[in-house]
């Protein structure tokens, strides 16, 4: 079975906007939560940005993806593997020796993702700028200053 026929094309998907006007994705048995939680968790974010440069193995995406633990590493990629956004390739080896890498499906996905966390990279001046306002607004009401 090839990807065509397990996914359908975009054009045959009612969009998030039309989902979220319709409240479905509101709902709390909506699948498409399990799968938007899988994409943009922390891990799933950096792991299919990761991706997009080509396939790699498990303890390169450890040292690529820096302070993600082994255990989340993993569970993150077979969560992304069942969306079937990755693709897991075990060679028979010794030492085991698993490659991952993105599907169509995921590289799609990887693809918007990179849109939002550039966004995020150019943006930040303007964040870090927010939370030093922030941080400052909290201090003086904390000393009885703000009103």
């Amino acid at each position: 079975m090839n990807t065509r026929d397990r996914f359908p094309p975009l054009s045959s998907h009612v969009s998030l906007k039309e989902r979220m006007r319709r409240g479905e994705l509101f709902s709390a048995d909506c699948p498409s939560r399990s799968v938007l939680k899988h994409i943009t968790s922390r891990w799933g974010v950096l792991l299919l940005v990761a991706l997009l440069a080509g396939t790699h193995r498990f303890s390169d995406l450890r040292r690529k993806v820096g302070g993600v633990s082994e255990k989340m590493l993993a569970q993150t990629l077979q969560d992304l593997e069942g969306d079937g956004l990755v693709i897991r390739k075990s060679h028979d080896v010794v030492p085991p020796h698993v490659d991952y890498t993105l599907s169509p499906l995921g590289l799609e996905a990887a693809q918007r993702v990179e849109a939002l966390t550039d966004w995020i990279e150019m943006s930040l001046p303007l964040i870090l700028e927010a939370w030093q306002e922030k941080s400052e607004r909290t201090a003086k009401n904390a000393n009885g200053n703000g009103k």
